[in-house]
């Protein structure tokens, strides 16, 4: 099973362009309810000096970028806890977790809806 708090793995360009499309579809739905959400990137640089690069050819600098899945994050209103909707890297499915994520709801990608239902749903048992 897919776990959204433990560690994001490091995907392509294409795979957070496809998540990210599917979490927007969630984030407008949550908007026609007065929701507020937002869609959280990760995306890590690094730059790494190579001293010995003497040559004009050769850059003296060399930079990596690392991307990560991204996350839409519902604010807790009134002091009921937040929540986080993913997508699960295996299943491709909506991971919705609300508070600290020992819970997670698994919900079908072609069903974004669900994903609505499921957070008014915690929002009114809190």
């Amino acid at each position: 099973m897919d776990h959204p708090e433990s560690v994001p793995s490091l995907v392509d360009e294409a795979v957070v362009e496809n998540h990210d499309r599917a979490l927007a579809v969630v984030q407008r739905l949550l908007r026609q309810h007065g929701i507020r959400a937002h869609r959280h990137h990760t995306i890590s640089l690094g730059l790494v000096a190579d001293r010995a690069a003497q040559w004009p050819d050769q850059p003296p600098v060399k930079s990596s970028i690392e991307r990560h899945p991204p996350v839409l994050s519902v604010r807790g209103l009134h002091g009921w806890p937040g929540v986080t909707v993913t997508i699960g890297e295996r299943s491709g499915c909506y991971l919705v977790s609300v508070g600290n994520g020992t819970a997670v709801e698994m919900v079908r990608r072609d069903q974004p809806e669900k994903v609505l239902g499921v957070i008014l749903a915690k929002r009114r048992q809190l």
